[in-house]
């Protein structure tokens, strides 16, 4: 594996304390944030006016957003037409006054344009959307338990990914309602997107130390669990540099329709990192070492054994309804 940076021995578990009341002001803050304030929700969520709008000359979404700009649009382009969709926020009994004002701007702008049509766009799309939105992140957080539980033999180190995972997810919507950034379905994808970045990171590093826990069983399990982390750090680094080159990227020449999904992204992949070393293998250990010389040898036959006695009791419970 390349090394990034120098090979380090840092004790992250000497700082998990400070890790997580720094994680629960951070949750505190964030659900805080999204109960006060809510969601500044687009027009998928909240319904809204759409004026399809044909031009004669080409023009570019730039040029259109400066001319109504002041309306705060959602622009979408059609494929292979010099056509419009603009979208914004308001009930159904101004669709004609919305209509109006964006003619008045692009008269004002010098633009040859059509309007090819006008429409309402209701809410009910977007929720319906949002909710099976909510319904796979929580069914993928559960395959996810399910998963890591059985890879590693443990329910204890999937629970302590997906609370990591949650983590992400929580602290990402809570500085999109602190912010009042606008909330549409493009953010919904983000979030999903970190969860399954986050998780990978997550498996990395429980993949590390259960090979360390195999290739030295008599080594307590809180130097195995630091050492692991050291060992996957340079991984991580070179991996959470990429990513954010990309979407930092993304954030200042993808536009504006990518630019608070860029936000979503970076946000997430950082507190994600963080939360791997700092939220989901501290977990682990606090759960399962039972004391500071606790070898992984030990945690090994603790969790085996509380494998069988789950096995045992789901047996017995499948007899009893049979």
């Amino acid at each position: 594996m390349m090394n990034l940076i120098p090979k380090t021995n840092i004790d992250f578990l000497k700082y998990r304390k400070v890790f997580f009341i720094f994680s629960a002001c951070l949750m505190i803050a964030s659900i805080a944030a999204i109960v006060a304030r809510g969601f500044n929700f687009a027009i998928d969520f909240k319904g809204g006016t759409m004026v399809r709008v044909s031009f004669t000359e080409p023009v570019s979404i730039s040029q259109l957003r400066s001319a109504i700009d002041k309306y705060n649009p959602e622009i979408q382009t059609f494929v292979g037409k010099n056509m419009y969709a603009i979208k914004i926020k308001g009930s159904q009994d101004n669709v004609n006054d919305v209509k109006d004002e964006i003619e008045a701007s692009l008269k004002k702008a010098g633009f040859n344009y059509k309007i090819e049509g006008t429409d309402y766009v209701g809410p009910a799309v977007g929720q319906d959307l949002s909710k099976k939105a909510v319904w796979a992140l929580v069914l993928s957080l559960l395959f996810i338990i399910l998963y890591i539980a059985f890879r590693f033999q443990n329910i204890v180190w999937g629970t302590s990914g997906v609370i990591a995972l949650a983590h992400n997810a929580v602290f990402v919507l809570g500085i999109f309602a602190f912010f009042q950034l606008e909330f549409d379905l493009v953010i919904v994808a983000a979030v999903l997107t970190v969860v399954g970045y986050s998780i990978n990171d997550n498996i990395v590093i429980f993949d590390r130390m259960r090979e360390n826990m195999h290739l030295n069983p008599k080594m307590p399990f809180y130097e195995i669990v630091n050492l692991s982390i050291n060992e996957t750090l340079s991984r991580t680094v070179i991996t959470v540099s990429t990513v954010l080159v990309a979407v930092i990227i993304l954030y200042f020449f993808g536009g504006e329709v990518l630019k608070n999904f860029s936000l979503a992204m970076i946000i997430g992949v950082i507190v994600g990192t963080y939360a791997t070393i700092a939220i989901a293998t501290p977990l682990v250990y606090h759960w399962v070492h039972g004391s500071d010389n606790t070898s992984g040898a030990a945690v090994q036959a603790q969790a085996q054994a509380q494998n069988k006695q789950n096995k045992k009791e789901f047996k017995k419970n499948k007899y009893r309804n049979n």
